[in-house]
């Protein structure tokens, strides 16, 4: 017997739709149900390696953090990675299967379609409910006839439509009305209900709006969400960068280069959320004030992006921060850039064959045709006085890279891999400078690991005699948590029970199958 399954589509990207599956998920997991997300496609810079080493987009990792269960690559069978403005990393199954222009990418995908189907079915196996989450707005009518994402999975999965509209930019009633409108009337019949999500004020002002949207699409509004300014989850595309966290007189300053293509960006979520650190981006050609640590995320085109910071002058600003004894961190790309060169011999990412990095890191980078996509347990090497309280500590994490990085004689890595995968190991990874203020490596997640994010907070307030008193908790502990406060508002603001009705009998409760 085949799962039943349950569509959130959107007016427009950033809608919401991500965290309420992630919300849904938790909700019908917390009643006992078997729950797992699913998105057919999905086109994001946030990515996250899965226990088999496969490459998905970040949110289905959240939402299957949701639902309890571990995340697969059947929950995002297809990844896009932008890598330039024209073309994508296209990532099938987990592997790297072509980096495609736009234009390539629609003459190809509709081949996908049976990769979609064959990933869905397995969910619906293995689960009692499936939640699919759609991409952008089922009302682009450019992009339809090569949908693989939002009305063609629903028909595929004969799943009823929830259609969500963010109220918080402005025209939710015209989106709402206008995406119904604009869809074929096969399309409309199977949206179910509508969802205001992002309100902010006295909700009994949207009654007559309520009405009117009843009135003029025939489809009940099943709730409406409140935008929750103090949820703390995981980012997932750019668009969460312009949302930087603003803190009254903050005791820390942090600040992130925002590289033009950066990339796994929820590296950083972890210190954002802790109390009375403040998080800026930095983009090239902007002066770095104020910091108290600098950190170069990761990127999707390490060689284009270290060209710009050496033309920008932001390189050099790196190096003067640095230099006024501010300490400098560099993961997966940016641990590249932090080195003596990175070369590209194989033209994966430029045309260029070889470009000079900041120089702070005794190291060099080759990038290689093969990727690198596992999670990984490993010890805290590092020397001097950011790394010295937990050095010989475990931690976890995932890689997601394409370069090799060699240490010149002499350098000193950051950490030790004991474990890839389900298979142990003895890798060196990363590298720190001889004075312990520079460091870089490829593990993400660094930051998650409460010991280590403990003892790098702990020494930036030691260095402004502050007293060292961060709480060092794992970062997982408090996802759950904020996962738990998401679901408890969504199910206090939709009607749970109309929805349960939609979906059909043999989903909760008693008639749990």
């Amino acid at each position: 017997m085949l799962a039943k399954t349950l569509m959130v589509q959107g007016t427009s990207s950033d809608s919401g739709k991500s965290l309420l599956v992630a919300a849904l998920c938790r909700i019908f997991a917390g009643k006992g149900v078997r729950v797992a997300p699913f998105k057919s496609q999905n086109m994001a810079l946030n990515s996250f390696a899965t226990l088999d080493g496969d490459e998905i987009g970040r949110a289905q990792a959240l939402q299957a953090d949701a639902a309890r269960i571990e995340p697969t690559v059947d929950m995002n069978p297809i990844l896009l990675k932008p890598t330039d403005k024209q073309r994508s990393q296209v990532i099938v199954r987990g592997k790297v299967y072509k980096t495609l222009s736009a234009r390539e990418y629609y003459r190809e995908k509709t081949d996908l379609i049976a990769i979609v189907e064959e990933s869905l079915h397995r969910l619906r196996t293995t689960y009692d409910l499936v939640i699919i989450e759609g991409a952008g707005s089922p009302a682009e009518v450019n992009l339809k006839s090569e949908d693989i994402v939002n009305m063609r999975v629903a028909k595929l999965a004969k799943a009823p439509v929830l259609l969500v509209g963010d109220i918080d930019r402005g025209g939710v009633f015209a989106s709402l009305v206008g995406t119904i409108e604009l869809l074929e009337p096969d399309e409309r019949a199977i949206v179910k209900g509508l969802i205001i999500n992002k309100f902010r004020g006295d909700v009994t002002l949207l009654d007559s709006g309520i009405e009117f949207l009843t009135a003029k699409t025939g489809k009940p509004v099943l709730g409406i969400v409140p935008y929750l300014m103090d949820l703390k989850l995981d980012s997932e595309d750019s668009l969460a960068l312009e949302k930087t966290n603003r803190v009254s007189n903050p005791i820390i300053n942090i600040a992130i280069v925002r590289l033009p293509h950066i990339a796994n960006f929820t590296d950083i979520d972890a210190l954002a959320h802790e109390p009375g650190v403040a998080i800026s981006y930095v983009a090239p050609g902007e002066p770095i004030d104020n910091a108290d640590l600098v950190i170069i995320p990761g990127t999707k085109n390490t060689m284009e992006d270290m060209t710009t910071l050496n033309k920008s002058g932001m390189s050099e600003e790196v190096r003067h921060c640095y230099a006024r004894g501010v300490p400098v961190a560099g993961i997966c790309g940016g641990y590249q850039m932090l080195g003596h060169t990175i070369s590209d011999e194989y033209g994966i990412e430029s045309d260029q064959r070889r470009v000079a990095g900041i120089g702070l890191l005794e190291c060099e980078t080759r990038l290689n045709p093969s990727k690198v996509t596992v999670q990984v347990k490993a010890r805290v090497e590092g020397e001097g006085s950011i790394f010295s309280p937990v050095r010989g500590a475990n931690i976890n994490g995932y890689e997601i890279h394409m370069g090799e990085t060699v240490l010149f004689r002499g350098a000193k890595e950051a950490f030790r891999i004991i474990k890839r995968g389900s298979d142990a190991c003895d890798i060196s990874d990363g590298c720190v400078s001889k004075d312990g203020l520079v460091f870089g490596t490829y593990i993400h997640g660094l930051f998650d690991n409460g010991a280590l994010r403990k003892s790098l907070i702990d020494y930036i307030k030691s260095q402004k005699g502050l007293g060292a008193d961060s709480s060092g908790i794992d970062y997982s502990v408090h996802r759950q948590e904020q996962l738990d406060y998401l679901a408890d508002t969504v199910i206090n603001s939709l009607d749970i029970e109309s929805i349960e009705g939609i979906i059909g009998a043999g989903v909760c409760g008693s008639r749990l199958r």
